[in-house]
């Protein structure tokens, strides 16, 4: 498809206070968008906002993405302040410790994959006919976990190819209309999500100090921004930062089972395995 300005477009932006959707609010608004911020944080969203330039350009709502009705009025007062709403980005998620499938507590799970999944499709849902209307686009933020083995943090890596899949077709869906879909999948981005659950964890650094260093290469969120701009402004399917992760996703089909095999084999994975298994009971803390 043609090239896209964002240049006067409304753009609605969940998780927009803080980390990665923040950084796509800065960039966003330094191309002529009005943002519209989608958060949990009153704080949080009141600062960015007043970052953003103030009420003549952004507008910021305090709402939960698990809520279909608080999406719903979301996008009603995007309309009734801004008149229309062009983009979506769906990217409001969380993780939690990383932990074996049976240790992991059922409450845990179903609050992953109700914010990871029904989050997003709740928000693209709620901004559909908008974003038809106006030919705009749909941004969901998946990660390179849909494309990996996602032992250890099973819930995450089904919430986010769950997310791909959405987008995918979307995209073959919207085509037709005028509008488009696009995944987005990052790799490590050094946002405190990612600090949190991964820096802090002896089990997970141990894991992740086998990796690569091509694959363990963290961006700074502005850095992951930049590449869903860019992407936003090339309507294109996908977004895929680090470039390295492109590889695998594809290629998928040869290295995921090679690299399963190799982890069904390895002594190191197998002994954090039993670590992550041994935390039945813990309270395994959720990061936004």
């Amino acid at each position: 498809m043609a090239s896209y300005s964002v240049n006067g477009k409304v753009v609605l932006i969940t998780g927009g206070a803080r980390g990665i959707g923040k950084a796509i609010a800065m960039q966003l608004r330094a191309r002529g968008a009005k943002v519209v911020v989608v958060d949990l944080r009153p704080d949080e969203i009141d600062r960015t906002v007043e970052e953003l330039g103030g009420d003549e350009v952004a507008l910021g709502l305090q709402a939960d993405v698990t809520d279909r009705g608080a999406m719903q009025r979301a996008v009603a007062q995007t309309v009734e302040r801004f008149g229309g709403l062009d983009v979506v980005v769906a990217n409001a998620g969380i993780v939690s410790r990383a932990a074996t499938m049976r240790s992991m507590a059922t409450e845990t799970f179903d609050r992953i994959l109700d914010v990871n999944v029904n989050g997003v499709v709740n928000t693209v849902q709620a901004a559909l006919p908008q974003v038809i209307e106006r030919r705009g686009q749909v941004i969901a933020i998946s990660s390179v976990m849909a494309f990996a083995n996602s032992a250890g943090s099973i819930p995450y890596g089904m919430s986010k190819a769950a997310v791909e899949a959405m987008a995918r077709g979307l995209r073959v869906e919207l085509l037709p209309l005028g509008a488009s879909a696009t995944s987005v999948h990052f790799g490590f981005i050094d946002t405190d999500m990612v600090q949190r659950a991964l820096d802090t964890d002896p089990v997970v650094k141990g894991v992740l100090d086998a990796l690569p260093g091509s694959l363990k290469r963290r961006l700074r969120p502005e850095q992951a921004a930049a590449a869903v701009v860019a992407g936003i402004e090339r309507r294109a399917p996908r977004v895929i930062t680090p470039p390295v992760w492109k590889l695998f996703f594809y290629l998928r089909g040869i290295i995921a089972p090679l690299l399963d095999l190799n982890a069904e084999r390895d002594a190191g994975t197998r002994a954090s395995m039993a670590a992550l298994d041994g935390r039945d009971g813990e309270e395994l803390e959720m990061t936004a």
